[in-house]
Formats: C-alpha cells, sequence, structure tokens
C-alpha cells in the first residue's frame, strides 16, 4: 500500500473542472496580477475569517515580512520567537536587520510557552509573533494580556491554521495582525505560492497593501520602500473555489484525526506514542505530528519508509541551533526533546480508513505494541 503524506490529485479529482473555469475565467480577463479577483478573494477570506480586512500577498513569507514592515521592525529591535516553528517565522525578522529572540515552547501543543515569553520581554522587544502549529492556535488569550500590559502587538503566524479557533475566536483575528500561507500543501492552498495578511486595523491594512506594491498608493509615487509582495489573479481564483470546500475539508481532517487516536488505542499504542489532542479548542490538523521515544523514533521511521506510508519530521532543527543563528546559549529543553521525537503522519480530507488501520498497524509493530 503507497500512501502519500498529502495527495492533492485526490482533491483535483473533486474540484478539477471548476479549478480549469477560474484558470480560464483569468486569462480571458487579461488581469493577471491583483486586480477584481483578488479584491473578490481578499473580501470572502475576511468574511470567512472575520477580520476587519484581508490583503492577499504573493506568500506566507512575505505575509510576515510586510506584517513586520508595516510595525516598523528594524535594526536593534528584538522580536519574540517560538524556537520550533518553520524557518520563515525567525527568518523574516533577521532579514529585518533585528534581532529573533528565541523562547521554548510547551509540552503538550509546542506552541510558544506564555511564561517563557514573560521572561523574555526587553525595552527593545518591538513584536512578539506566536505560532499556531501544525494547526492549533497558541495561548493567544495569555499572549495578549502580555503583550497588552507591555504595550506590544502581537503577530499571528497562522501559516498552519486556517479555521482554528482559541476561546471561540478564530486564528487571524487574535492578534494585532496574522499572516497565512496559501503554499499548496496548507488545508487552504494555492497552486503554486500566495500567502495573505488579516487585520482589523485601517491604517495597517492600507500600510500593508502599499508596502506590497513598492511602497506606492497612486501610480509611480512611493511613499516608503516597499517589496513586490503582490498576489497573482490566477492563485486568488484558484483560492476562491478552494475557500468554499474549506470547511468541509476542515472536518475531514478533524475526523481522520480522531480516527488515528482511535487506532493508535485498539492498537495498544497508548502510553507508546502521543497524539495531537483538540484541547482546549479547535485544531485543524494541518499536520498529525504524533511523538515517539527518541531510541524508537529511526525504527518507526525506517518502518513507515518499508510500508510506504509517507512521512516527516517537523522539525529536525529548531532556530536556537540554526547554523545561521546560533548555537544559542540557553534552555530549550521541550523544543530539543521534540526535535527527536517528532514524527508526521498521512493527514489530508481524503484519507482512507484503511490507509489510516495500515498506518496504525506499522507504528505498533515498530513500537512494540
Amino acid at each position: 500500500m503507497d500512501i502519500p503524506q498529502l495527495d492533492l490529485s485526490r482533491q483535483y479529482e473533486e474540484i478539477g473542472p471548476e479549478l480549469e473555469e477560474a484558470a480560464l475565467r483569468v486569462m480571458r480577463s487579461g488581469r493577471y496580477i491583483l486586480g477584481p479577483e483578488v479584491e473578490a478573494f481578499e473580501e470572502e477570506a475576511a468574511s470567512w475569517i472575520g477580520s476587519g480586512f484581508a490583503i492577499g500577498l504573493s506568500s506566507g513569507t512575505d505575509a510576515l515580512l510586510a506584517a513586520l514592515m508595516a510595525l516598523e521592525v528594524g535594526p536593534e529591535d528584538e522580536v519574540v520567537v517560538p524556537t520550533y516553528s518553520f524557518f520563515a517565522t525567525a527568518g523574516c525578522v533577521a532579514r529585518l536587520g533585528a534581532r529573533p529572540v528565541f523562547v521554548d515552547v510547551g509540552d503538550e501543543d509546542l506552541c510558544m510557552a506564555p511564561d517563557q515569553v514573560a521572561r523574555a520581554l526587553t525595552e527593545r522587544t518591538k513584536a512578539v509573533i506566536c505560532v499556531h502549529l501544525f494547526g492549533r492556535c497558541a495561548d493567544t488569550r495569555t499572549l495578549r494580556k502580555l503583550c497588552d500590559t507591555a504595550g506590544i502587538p502581537l503577530v499571528e503566524d497562522a501559516a498552519q491554521a486556517i479555521g482554528a479557533r482559541d476561546g471561540g475566536r478564530p486564528a487571524g483575528t487574535l492578534g494585532r495582525l496574522a499572516c497565512f500561507s496559501f503554499f499548496p500543501s496548507k488545508n487552504l492552498g494555492a497552486l503554486g505560492d500566495g500567502g495573505m495578511v488579516t487585520t482589523d486595523d485601517p491604517d495597517l491594512a492600507r500600510r500593508i497593501r502599499r508596502l506590497r506594491n513598492h511602497g506606492q498608493e497612486t501610480a509611480y509615487e512611493h511613499l516608503e520602500v516597499g517589496g513586490n509582495f503582490r498576489l497573482d489573479a490566477l492563485q486568488a481564483a484558484f483560492l476562491r473555489v478552494k475557500l468554499g470546500r474549506l470547511e468541509d475539508w476542515i472536518e475531514g481532517r478533524r475526523r481522520a484525526a480522531e480516527r488515528y487516536r482511535s487506532l493508535f488505542s485498539a492498537e495498544g499504542l497508548d502510553g507508546l506514542l502521543r497524539a495531537p489532542r483538540d484541547e482546549p479548542d479547535r485544531h485543524v490538523y494541518h499536520q498529525f505530528v504524533v511523538r515517539v521515544p527518541a531510541d524508537r523514533r529511526d525504527p518507526c521511521l525506517e518502518a513507515l519508509r518499508e510500508a510506504g506510508i509517507g512521512h516527516n519530521v517537523y522539525y529536525r532543527v529548531p532556530f536556537h541551533r540554526q547554523p545561521c543563528f546560533g548555537p544559542v546559549p540557553g534552555n530549550f529543553e521541550v523544543a530539543d526533546r521534540a526535535s527527536l521525537e517528532s514524527i508526521a503522519l498521512p493527514i489530508f480530507p481524503e484519507l482512507r480508513e484503511e490507509e489510516q488501520v495500515h498506518i496504525a498497524r506499522t507504528l505498533a509493530r515498530a513500537l512494540g505494541a
């Protein structure tokens, strides 16, 4: 049985004709960058998320970069980030000449630990970036109180978490700004690169629109130095098609996650691996990451390979151990441990029950259940 970690061809079987129709519509329009298609997607995405504004950008990385530029992050500034995340979270801080300040993550959710953030704040802290890792929101209620007390903006890196909620509120409405990625593997993925920033602040929204287009609001009049962070009309058209299916796809992922947990129990894996849970609020399972004892991970990875099961490891090298940043002194015990224990298993709405049975049994044999 060959089971990919993600199979987008199954999604295409469902919506292929709609995507092709959208592509033809854009090609016939003659408007290929920004324009009406992007504006329509921005309105629909803001409504779906519940934010005041949504601004389409060229990638999730550029969304983070533009958000930090809008907050005027620069040299001599510090931005607090979790050490356990995709590289762009810290990389965008460094690209602006600021210093990413790394904090450890919580053992249960692998999102930044608020108590660590409280100790990391200084007079130079310009922002805090919380990452909603693998589709589960960070503890934004506690983080927002910390940031509000200190007068520091909280930025959501929601690249993996569109549709997730914390305290009943959706990702994208929990901080001053939120950044999303539409990389093809995301729960809402384009057929290429794309990203978005959401905010309720009209001044920040206006500035990000300006920054994405070389700092201009009117043609050839540049109020500041921005970048080429514009979203293609073709990707916006594809995203409009997919946005209408997103809620169903999220529920499909959640059903697959619940089936994993049930199968793991049936195979005697309770206590031998740790699977993600919904608590305390809505997890959208961009990734389904389990944790196994560090000395058993390599045998598990080998067993998955031999069984034809797609998998990955997120993240093998936390930021504090990246050559470009470190080594950074400090205690990052949870992140270091997670980097040695984590395995990402296949998760997508079309994942079949018999495939998950095969995965669970493969892990059971590898772990001696």
